[in-house]
């Protein structure tokens, strides 16, 4: 990339403006003067970037009177993932005076596609403006050196203080109030709202929300799915796919209670061991134990508080409940030690079930790609697990390989990905270990004899298997490119990021992360199918707070309409849906209608009909007589532009039917859709 010498001049005074600014927010030069006043103006952004949550870019210079944070980072660093909930926090306390601005400078290739940031800055709720800087134009401008980085900006318009790394809230805290404080003395602070233009306010309608993890229990015949963003854990039968319960409320929180009032913070991997589920309960910094018998949910290791740094390998912890722990990502359970993927801290702990003993069992906590001893070997954001024979297998996220912890050898290797001590080496090829190439894998899996491993190689969009023996990579499914959505064999199915894999009986089951659905692969069949749920209705939300403020569901409805006369013999009856304007039917889930009649005068072939357009036509058989037909239909809607933004409409129609002779053997109902009063009142 070539900069010009304005450029490469701010570069060079930036960077060593940073150096000389670089506080902790809480000391630094002695004079309000000296700590709040900024001397070099920050250089403006460029007029070509993509931006989000806002309807037009940003300039500094519009800003001024503001107190403005630049954050830069990338969404696939944990350490910029532990930001998010600070900047959030920081936009709360000081909603009028404080402008954050997201600087997304990608380090992976997917990261940098504005698509991709769009649907990570709905998954991690980011409210800010946030900039596509995939270029790295704003983060060479600016000097920057590492993720995450911060600039503050004074209300003048002049850079004024830098750090990098997690920044606590309490520091952040105390410098913004001063600085803000100083310049109200001063008259500058301007407190005008900022108009932001979220990107897919709210939820979109779909059963399940950036699903991250799935789970087989082949003994009890059911699949467990982190339902991520919908903060909780559905169940479902393992053979039909209904849903026989869920675990949360639905809402992000952090409480131990029943099945109804318990609460997740972005759940991801699970283990079983009989009517015992355990969680890795990833922005809660806890894993959680769920009594499937009892329907309980209980904390056995983590306090809710994010650890500000790695524990020293040889410390251990008599007490799980009082150890501050950094994001687990994954779990797995051999025999009575329960393995955690802690992603926040480059490790691989183990939980003594036992013992109740929990303690770092791979990595020293320093970020790198270094195989060697278990105590002394460096990871980089470990986010899934799978353990066959005395062999841990890991998908290394940062470092995109598949790393083995030989534990009864205390040594590591790497299988799949490259084999430098390096994070800045990925990409998209097959071959033997060194060779193959990897983009930020997250999910790993094997078969029963550890024969084949299977890998979901996320920001790739592919899944992938890798053979012990030989020690190849091979591309199942997936095509290369960016992601997409598609069922079929391998050479059109298609994933989008997904972030974890679970292998059973010759099927794999996927969560399609930025689709919002588990795909199952069959192996033998060579093809990929969406599940679908036959009851998606026991997975709305009801009364949630996203909900309750974005207007998603309408109140369900009863019509009884005129009496429908037809003749005996086969025929149909059709609802046509007359859809709010600039609206549609929602294609990531299935809307539905059940079907049933109070005599033999109709009947249905099925007890229920898929929705897939505007005209629903169901077909039945009419014998002479009368009967009162019910239909209870689901549907989900979305803004045909703004596929983001969808909404539920629930609705039963009462139809009277005589049937007799000389008349069609069909008809059709309309049924007119109207929007809910709030969103018909927002302009949506």
């Amino acid at each position: 990339m070539t900069k010009t010498r304005l450029t490469i001049f701010v570069t060079v005074v930036v960077a060593i403006l940073g150096l000389v600014l670089a506080v902790n927010f809480a000391q630094g030069p002695t004079t309000d003067a000296e700590r709040y006043e900024g001397t070099i103006a920050a250089p403006e952004f460029p007029a070509d970037l993509d931006w989000l949550n806002i309807e037009n870019g940003l300039n500094l210079q519009a800003l001024q009177g503001k107190v403005v944070m630049l954050d830069f980072w990338t969404y696939g660093c944990i350490n910029c993932i532990h930001m998010i909930p600070v900047l959030r926090d920081l936009e709360e306390k000081y909603a009028e005076e404080l402008v954050v601005i997201g600087v997304h400078s990608a380090k992976f290739e997917n990261e940098g596609q504005t698509e991709n940031i769009q649907q990570i800055v709905q998954r991690y709720d980011v409210h800010h403006p946030v900039i596509n800087d995939s270029d790295f134009s704003v983060w060479q401008t600016y000097g920057v050196r590492a993720w995450p980085t911060f600039m503050i900006i004074d209300p003048r318009g002049n850079v004024v203080a830098s750090q990098s790394g997690e920044v606590p809230f309490e520091a952040f805290d105390q410098y913004l109030g001063g600085m803000i404080a100083y310049y109200d003395q001063l008259g500058v602070i301007d407190r005008t709202p900022l108009d932001l233009a979220l990107e897919g306010a709210g939820d979109p309608g779909t059963p399940l929300l950036f699903p991250g993890k799935v789970l087989v229990d082949d003994a009890g015949g059911r699949l467990f799915i982190a339902d991520t963003n919908h903060h909780r854990i559905v169940i479902a039968d393992l053979d039909t796919y209904e849903v026989l319960d869920t675990i949360g409320t639905g809402r992000r929180g952090y409480n131990d209670s029943n099945f109804e009032e318990s609460q997740f913070d972005q759940p991801q991997g699970m283990a079983i061991d009989g009517d015992t589920l355990y969680v890795a309960d990833v922005n809660n910094h806890a894993i959680r134990r769920v009594d499937l018998d009892a329907q309980t949910v209980e904390t056995i290791l983590g306090t809710g508080r994010k650890g500000q740094t790695a524990y020293r390998f040889d410390t251990t912890f008599n007490n799980p409940l009082s150890a501050d722990i950094r994001s687990p990502w994954d779990v797995e359970l051999v025999d009575e030690i329960l393995y955690i993927a802690m992603a926040g801290t480059h490790q691989i702990w183990q939980l003594n079930l036992e013992t109740n003993v929990a303690q770092a069992a791979v990595g020293n906590g320093r970020e790198a790609q270094l195989n060697t001893t278990l105590a002394d070997s460096e990871l980089a954001q470990p986010s899934g697990l799978y353990y066959d024979d005395g062999l841990l297998y890991f998908a290394d996220s940062e470092s995109s390989t598949i790393r083995v912890a030989n534990v009864p050898e205390n040594e590591l290797f790497v299988a799949s990905g490259t084999t430098n001590n390096s994070l800045f080496e990925f990409g998209d090829v097959d071959g033997v270990a060194g060779e193959s190439l990897l983009q930020h894998a997250l999910g790993v899996d094997g078969n029963e004899d550890g024969s084949a491993v299977y890998i979901a190689d996320t920001y790739n969009s592919k899944i992938k298997v890798y053979d012990p023996e030989t020690t190849e990579t091979t591309t199942l499914f997936g095509l290369s490119g960016n992601g997409g959505y598609r069922d079929g064999d391998s050479s059109v199915a298609q994933f989008d990021e997904p972030g974890g894999i679970d292998y059973y009986n010759s099927k794999l089951y996927v969560p399609d992360t930025n689709n919002h659905v588990i795909r199952i692969i069959d192996l033998e069949a060579g093809v990929v199918d969406t599940l679908q749920f036959p009851n998606p209705e026991a997975l709305v939300i009801n009364n949630n707070a996203v909900t309750v403020l974005a207007g998603n569901s309408a109140d369900a409805i009863q019509i009884t309409v005129d009496e429908q006369t037809v003749a005996a013999g086969e025929g149909t009856i059709t609802v046509n849906l007359a859809l709010p304007d600039g609206y549609k039917i929602n294609p990531l889930t299935d809307s539905f209608v059940t079907l049933s009649s109070d005599s033999e005068a109709v009947a249905f072939a099925a007890d229920s009909v898929t929705i897939e357009t505007a005209d629903v036509t169901i077909p039945a058989m009419f014998a002479t007589g009368e009967s009162t037909v019910t239909l209870n239909m689901t549907i989900f809607y979305c803004e045909a532009e703004n596929e983001a933004f969808c909404l539920i409409d629930d609705s039963t129609l009462i139809i009277p039917v005589s049937v007799s002779d000389g008349s069609a053997s069909d008809f059709a109902i309309e049924r007119t859709i109207t929007l809910p009063e709030g969103i018909a009142n927002t302009g949506l």
